[in-house]
């Protein structure tokens, strides 16, 4: 029997080691083969040679993909963790310090400087977290599995680029498990898209430097549609008897229809809003604008949106928001959320994207579902409509 264990052990050992072999053997063929892509951007042969020395597949990043907070958390569990007393006091006291900073990007580029403080607070607390994975190993990692299809190859290739102009060191190129850089968390693209030398040093330096960070940030808004002026949205009440199919409105006719701002006063009398419930109707609910939509630009993600601009509302002296978070509140995973992209587009459904991102249109796309099968139309997919979906398309399916 002990022989007979050790032959065991030693065949399993023997065909792990081939896999393992097999594995480093088929990610240096993938980065053998990005080499035409990055030479197409002008990477020369020895920034492509000293970007991917040493680099091995990262299994903690593939692992970090099955983890991403904000489609494993409660939409209320969520924010509250973003937007915790400590991260709105450091935001508060970074007010003074910073203001001649916060006026001067917000004078260049009309972004609202609360929303600057609040997405520099959220994705590295105000510049205090430590950015600990190397960005080449971990895109590399991402784009060899194909992760996202083509997303993080062509990532990979940007984060080349801007090693090849000497925005940054090879050993300093440190970020998130997905590539996110610097105190912005801007993706290789974005960098190179975004990122402004507004201190005049030379570079666009969003690790170091708070002005070129926050002007970064502005600059981001600011190209992605961000309008001066207008808000991005408002915690609203919904009265008795209320069509939960109409979504899309101007202001003055959510004011005719009765929804009304959770904390008073007027909605305002121009202007255009969709109503959004992130956690169905028994839970908050909230008018948003094309500046709401802006900020989802940043992180394609309703209730990292919603973190955000209510941190900025937080950090500007309004209250918390009022409505309670339904208890049985649980968000369709994002394997669940590309799973109700799918079979909507296998119904008929136009679906914007498959990689499990709930936008505006979807939700009316589910508001419809909801009204035939007899539900309140809220627009929020949740797993008993996830197993409709899926029963409906599985008899449209040849």
């Amino acid at each position: 029997m002990r022989r007979f264990f050790l032959i065991f052990a030693s065949l399993a050992f023997a065909l792990n080691g081939a896999a393992a072999e097999e594995a480093k053997q088929d990610f240096q063929s993938f980065i053998a083969g990005l080499w035409p892509e990055a030479a197409a951007q002008n990477v020369s042969r020895a920034t492509f040679d000293a970007a991917f020395k040493g680099v091995e597949p990262d299994p903690q990043v593939i692992a970090a993909t099955k983890r991403q907070p904000e489609y494993i958390r409660p939409t209320g569990v969520y924010i509250a963790a973003l937007v915790s007393d400590g991260r709105i006091a450091t935001g508060r006291k970074h007010m003074v310090p910073y203001a001649e900073t916060l006026a001067a990007v917000e004078a260049k580029f009309g972004v609202d400087r609360f929303i600057l403080l609040s997405i520099w607070g959220i994705e590295s607390h105000y510049g205090r977290e430590p950015e600990g994975k190397d960005v080449i190993r971990s895109l590399a990692t991402l784009a060899e599995a194909r992760y996202r299809d083509d997303f993080f190859r062509n990532e990979l290739v940007a984060a080349l680029v801007i090693l090849q102009r000497g925005h940054i060191a090879r050993e300093k190129l440190q970020g998130s498990w997905a590539g996110a850089m610097g105190q912005p968390q801007f993706i290789p693209s974005s960098y190179l898209r975004y990122a402004v030398d507004f201190s005049g040093g030379g570079r666009a330096d969003i690790w170091t430097n708070i002005l070129d960070v926050l002007a970064s940030i502005a600059n981001y808004f600011h190209k992605s549609g961000w309008s001066a002026g207008v808000p991005w949205g408002f915690e609203v009440t919904i009265p008795a008897g209320f069509d939960y199919r109409k979504s899309r409105a101007p202001f003055a006719d959510w004011t005719a229809l009765g929804v009304k701002r959770a904390e008073g006063g007027a909605l305002p009398g121009t202007g255009d809003a969709i109503l959004l419930f992130p956690s169905g109707y028994k839970g908050p609910a909230f008018l948003v604008t094309k500046n709401f939509e802006a900020i989802k630009r940043y992180n394609n993600s309703d209730a990292y949106a919603l973190a955000a601009v209510h941190l900025a509302d937080r950090l500007r002296g309004a209250g918390p928001i009022r409505a309670r978070w339904p208890d049985d509140d649980k968000p369709l995973s994002r394997e669940e959320r590309v799973e109700l992209q799918r079979a909507l587009a296998t119904l008929g459904y136009k679906v914007n994207n498959f990689q499990g991102q709930i936008d505006f249109d979807l939700r009316d796309n589910v508001r419809e579902i909801q009204v035939s099968a007899g539900l309140v139309p809220d627009g929020n997919p949740d797993a008993a409509l996830l197993a409709m979906i899926r029963a409906r398309a599985a008899k449209n399916r040849p």
